[in-house]
């Protein structure tokens, strides 16, 4: 937990395994829970992206509307797959002004998101 903290200043610790960026709205969970299956594991109302293929640890989780910069939480560049877990909309991942790829309520799960892995910089979740 320090570690990350010190190399990605500006979050408070909520548990021993998550941090929480500008009130709540960016949730960082460090491990995945022991016991659990490796799989998309997002909670529901969020949309979240995996900083490893196959939804591999850390995660950030997202869930406003609109264009966001990943860099206000130092998460640019680290995106490798993703899960959307909201009842509808869609999040289109972006390098700038280029879209290139998205998730959503009618596809939900993306576990590797090669040819683009570590390439996104900006989400737009439409709502």
């Amino acid at each position: 937990m320090a570690a990350y903290l010190a190399a990605h200043p500006g979050g408070k610790a909520i548990s021993d395994n998550e941090i929480s960026y500008d009130g709540g709205a960016f949730v960082v969970t460090l491990r995945r829970p022991i016991g659990t299956l490796v799989a998309a594991d997002c909670p529901s109302g969020w949309y979240c992206f995996y900083e490893w293929p196959n939804y591999g640890y850390p995660r950030g989780r997202l869930s406003d509307c609109g264009r966001q910069s990943l860099a206000t939480w130092n998460w640019q560049f680290r995106v490798e797959s993703a899960h959307y877990n909201l009842g509808s909309g869609t999040v289109s991942f972006y390098y700038y002004d280029t879209r290139l790829f998205d998730i959503g309520a009618s596809s939900r799960v993306r576990s590797d998101a090669s040819p683009f892995r570590n390439w996104p910089n900006y989400v737009q979740r439409r709502c």
